[in-house]
């Protein structure tokens, strides 16, 4: 509620505004200390995923006692549940299932029981945000203002959104962990080169560089790390560099895991292959920022022209502007 008494600036009392800009103010600084605080250590989480992982590996490999299997299938019974629901509908496919899978992976999260509880959300978000729509729209007479074509597209678009929900936000995932993941590329393959020249095995170079860039990129730092704890348990070590292969939506980590294969295969030489393969990417990435460089002439062109020329005109014109409406006014 404005104060009549108070000054005011095109009608908008200004200590009003300039409380409320100080609450938002307070509270985004409150916000901030507390994050600050309440900071957790970004490892923390993937460690625990990769000892989950390296447990899951020991299960499938030695199944030494029941009470292991009794743990894993006490995991699935919610997506069983899912999964006949699903399967008596006839609207589970095991291509889709696959798929899906390897979204998950591509977007860092390991459980691949968790691709029926996508394709399940697929089947149930529609309903239940289609429903919501068609009742705030048809029952409650929401959109009373909007033609019956422009009511009914809202209601289209908020069904196929719920049916898309699921994988636009796997999709958000997939891309920000690649972007991660590319950014890193470069400096993981020198030292992957120096551990190389070094004399370490493969599996512990992928451990060490894990541990090296687990700060500064943890996405790559992880994918690293679960790749040596399979290179150390899976019977063939080609499957370990094609898992990574799988998990990642990169060509850079395909043509270093080709290399990898190859040089486990033939007896090539580890180390000039991944300084080819460093200087590759690095050029790549070079050229990827001149490419944003030369774009941002072109994307500032409507931000100069909304924001910046009006005020430039303003403060350039506004003076000669008043001198002549007060030369006016005195004749």
């Amino acid at each position: 509620m404005t104060n009549p008494g108070g000054p005011q600036l095109l009608g908008i009392d200004v200590l009003w505004v300039a409380t409320m800009l100080s609450a938002v103010a307070a509270v985004a600084v409150i916000f901030a200390i507390y994050a600050a605080v309440t900071v957790r250590d970004p490892m923390t989480k993937r460690v625990k995923a990769l000892s989950e992982r390296r447990e899951q590996l020991k299960a499938g490999i030695t199944a030494t006692t029941s009470k292991k299997r009794a743990k894993l299938v006490r995991k699935t019974e919610t997506t069983d549940k899912m999964r006949q629901m699903l399967s008596k509908l006839q609207v589970l496919q095991e291509d889709q299932i696959k798929i899906v899978q390897q979204k998950l992976a591509q977007a860092g999260i390991r459980r691949k029981e968790l691709a029926v509880t996508v394709i399940f959300s697929r089947l149930v978000l529609p309903v239940i945000f289609g429903g919501g729509a068609a009742l705030w729209i048809y029952g409650f007479g929401g959109m009373e203002t909007y033609s019956t074509f422009k009511r009914f597209a809202a209601f289209a678009i908020i069904t196929i959104l719920g049916y898309k929900a699921a994988d636009i936000y796997l999709s958000n995932l997939i891309q920000k962990r690649t972007d991660a993941i590319r950014k890193g590329l470069p400096d993981a393959l020198d030292l992957l080169v120096i551990c190389a020249e070094a004399g370490l095995t493969v599996d512990t170079s992928f451990n060490r560089v894990a541990k090296e860039l687990g700060r500064g990129y943890p996405e790559l730092g992880d994918e690293f790390a679960l790749t040596a704890i399979e290179l150390g348990f899976l019977t063939e070590r080609r499957m370990a560099f094609e898992n990574l292969a799988y998990r990642v939506n990169l060509d850079s980590i395909k043509g270093v895991v080709t290399t990898m294969i190859q040089t486990e295969k033939y007896g090539t030489p580890l180390a000039s292959a991944l300084r080819v393969l460093s200087a590759e990417f690095r050029n790549e990435r070079m050229m990827r920022a001149e490419e944003k460089a030369a774009r941002l002439p072109a994307i500032m062109t409507i931000p100069l022209i909304l924001f910046i020329l009006p005020v430039l005109f303003i403060v350039i014109l506004g003076p000669a502007a008043c001198s002549i409406g007060d030369a006016f006014a005195k004749k």
